[in-house]
């Protein structure tokens, strides 16, 4: 937890998976008190990939009205103004990441795809000036070696 600021408030843009353990009430008690007092910044690659879960799951499941539920209201939550998307720059850069990596790191297809998601977040955050609030750190720290301009906080 060294890596998460303590005292002021702070911009960032939580990750994929901050949403999903914010969800399922699996973060660490001190991640949702930083949430609690940042100012968030939401990507669409971030909401993208949660709305592919959502579909993709069962919609027969016993969980699954509540689950879509949940994301649809806090989708409906995101203020425009607070919206990231990467531009066609931006979409180059991480092609480039995602590539170089899926070849040196011997990626498999599906973690191409994961590294190129990864490196949209991280580069769109990194244009707008803000980290990238992640429990993902083997991934993002190769990410970050490649684009050092960018930065991450991990828990």
């Amino acid at each position: 937890m060294a890596d998460l600021p303590r005292r002021s408030r702070v911009a960032l843009v939580p990750d994929t998976n901050v949403y999903i353990y914010n969800a399922a009430g699996r973060l660490p008690p001190e991640v949702e008190d930083l949430l609690d007092t940042a100012l968030l910044f939401h990507s669409t690659i971030c909401l993208a990939e949660l709305a592919v879960g959502i579909a993709n799951a069962d919609p027969s499941g016993s969980e699954w009205t509540q689950v879509r539920d949940y994301y649809v209201e806090l989708f409906a939550a995101v203020p425009d103004t607070r919206l990231l998307t990467p531009d066609a720059q931006t979409w180059a850069e991480a092609g480039v990441i995602a590539g170089t990596l899926s070849r040196v790191q011997g990626y498999q297809s599906y973690q191409r795809k994961d590294c190129l998601n990864d490196a949209l977040i991280f580069l769109t955050a990194a244009r707008a000036g803000l980290p990238v609030l992640t429990q993902n750190r083997a991934d993002f720290d190769l990410i970050q070696q490649l684009a050092p301009e960018g930065r991450f906080l991990h828990f």
